[in-house]
């Protein structure tokens, strides 16, 4: 397996697999999880070479967040990334991916103005912005994302149209721990109490299908009673609880089969979302 720091090194090894092999790209930030190893295998089954990139960006990241304590631990990282069969690691620094005088970005419009992009400005374009380079450097021929991230999927799919990029896009259901939970980076600042209070976000998923299935469609009447069962747990904050369109993000009045359940609420010091599809189960 092949380390690379910076972006000449990693291009020219991508030139020298374009004749023959198709790579595939799984750009993360690190502290690897089995939700990044099963992206890294949906790339392994659909490209000749899998490239995996490290690199926690700070464009993306608000001046409260937790860039700081986000977990780096690249010698674990990369012992997992080699166990998987990665073929090449790209961890730039800084000042690679943004050097001296850095200024142009790459922006989506309106489909980062709502739920997480609502609550953290300028996030989406520090996330659009690195990943058009990460698409650039490495010359991948399509880009495994989780559908945990479910906005982020929307707009950089939304991103690769417009700007006509010859890349396909495949998004990989949500990986979730046995009791539930949605695999996260950040699980780990979980206390054992908070993690049973972050364990209310897959339930009352289940409970609002169960409700659809019931015959509610009512958006309103969903969100009322899905909010209800959350703030039961007063440890848990809630940053935004919407039912949306899946392709547009905009809030729906009735749910169909378009319909996703989307939320992001604190518990302590760690954000967490989550979503599902109110009729058809996980995404396909």
């Amino acid at each position: 397996m092949k380390i690379f720091r910076s972006s000449a090194e990693m291009t020219a090894w991508s030139n020298q697999q374009a004749p023959t092999h198709s790579i595939g790209l799984v750009p993360t930030m690190g502290s690897l999880h089995q939700g990044h190893l099963s992206l890294i295998r949906m790339a392994k089954a659909k490209a000749d070479r899998v490239v995996t990139s490290i690199f926690v960006n700070p464009l993306q990241f608000g001046p409260n967040e937790d860039f700081d304590r986000y977990p780096r631990i690249f010698e674990q990282d990369a012992a997992k990334a080699q166990e998987e069969g990665v073929d090449a690691i790209f961890a730039p620094t800084v000042e690679d991916l943004y050097p001296e005088g850095f200024q142009t970005a790459v922006i989506v419009r309106n489909l980062p103005k709502v739920l997480c992009g609502k609550a953290r400005p300028g996030h989406f374009n520090g996330v659009t912005t690195v990943v058009a380079k990460l698409f650039h450097i490495v010359k991948a021929n399509l880009a495994v994302f989780g559908a945990k991230d479910f906005q982020q999927l929307a707009v950089i799919r939304r991103m690769v149209v417009d700007l006509s990029m010859d890349i396909t896009i495949l998004s990989h259901p949500i990986v979730r721990e046995a009791d539930g939970l949605a695999m996260s980076s950040r699980n780990i600042f979980l206390s054992k109490t908070e993690r049973q209070s972050a364990l209310r976000l897959n339930q009352v998923l289940g409970l609002c299908r169960s409700w659809v299935a019931e015959g509610t469609i009512s958006c309103a009447e969903l969100l009322a009673k899905t909010k209800e069962y959350l703030i039961e747990d007063k440890s848990i904050k809630m940053d935004y609880i919407e039912i949306i369109n899946q392709l547009t993000l905009q809030p729906q009045e009735e749910a169909d089969s378009t319909s996703v359940l989307a939320m992001a609420v604190k518990i302590g010091k760690t954000r967490l979302i989550d979503n599902g599809y109110l009729f058809d189960g996980e995404h396909e």
